[in-house]
């Protein structure tokens, strides 16, 4: 059970490698970038390529650990007892199974991924240690033990909005996917605009590697927004005549696909009355 990549996904050969020694390993692939870099998309193309389901657990500020063990619906149950309903008599009725209890109970062997771990709360790494390591959790209300029975191919995210404990650290292989240089980008961009003009693609390219590097840009342009660009600019029809700037218009054509925030756009603005004022 190895991961090649797929031909709707450029997978680099260090990321192959780090997906192949967490499957070796049986550890959970913690993958962290830049967003937009893929990092969700690897855990569905995995899924693919090995043949497996997938299960998705979207992790939010409000997320709590035990979510993605069980809920038990206390008030549901004080509220039917009232009501003298006969389900209150089983607790089961009121227990409603995590996506970690999904993927324990699985048939077969799944891909997990627990998505952006480091939107949730500090302690929501740790709260999850023992089921990483062991597999099983302990459901209170009724006194079984749920049991993996088969270990899931476990891919974690992270944005790197806030550090994760060492702890958990240490019970994951890490993976960090760098922004892709401009051939492997190229490779990506013929995997969802196939056929697209060389000279188009080389000039985009280019005006898109250089508003990355500009000095004080707030937020750099991703993966997912260059390609949402060159459709633009395929839907347009524009010549890569058409993307020359100078001086005086340093915005690029359509923008908005690749500035996503007032003090990016405002950054250009100024760059073009400098360079007026300079003439």
């Amino acid at each position: 059970m190895r991961f090649q990549g797929t031909k709707d996904y450029v997978a680099t050969d260090d990321l192959k490698v780090a997906v192949n020694a967490a499957v070796t390993l049986e550890r959970p692939l913690l993958v962290k970038g830049e967003p937009g870099t893929g990092k969700t998309e690897l855990a569905r193309q995995v899924a693919e390529a090995l043949g497996l389901r997938m299960i998705e657990w979207n992790v939010k500020s409000t997320t709590r650990a035990q979510q993605g063990l069980y809920e038990y619906d206390a008030v549901s149950r004080l509220r039917d007892s009232q009501l003298g309903e006969e389900r209150v008599h089983d607790v089961k009725n009121y227990i409603k199974k995590g996506k970690l209890w999904e993927a324990f109970d699985a048939g077969e062997k799944i891909v997990l991924l627990i998505d952006e771990i480091d939107k949730a709360d500090i302690e929501f790494p740790n709260d999850l240690l023992q089921e990483l390591d062991k597999m099983e959790f302990h459901v209170y209300e009724t006194g079984e033990t749920i049991k993996a029975r088969h270990r899931p191919i476990m891919i974690i995210t992270s944005n790197n909005e806030k550090e994760l404990p060492d702890a958990f650290l240490r019970r994951c292989f890490f993976h960090y996917i760098r922004f892709p240089d401009a051939e492997t980008m190229k490779k990506i961009v013929e995997v969802h605009h196939p056929g697209i003009k060389e000279a188009l693609l080389t000039t985009a390219l280019t005006q898109f590697y250089e508003i990355r590097e500009t000095q004080g840009l707030k937020k750099k342009p991703s993966t997912s927004e260059v390609l949402d660009w060159l459709k633009l600019l395929l839907a347009e029809d524009l010549s890569p005549e058409d993307l020359a700037r100078d001086g005086a218009d340093a915005l690029p054509k359509l923008h908005g696909a690749l500035l996503k925030n007032e003090q990016d756009v405002h950054l250009f603005e100024r760059l073009a009355f400098m360079a007026r004022r300079q003439r």
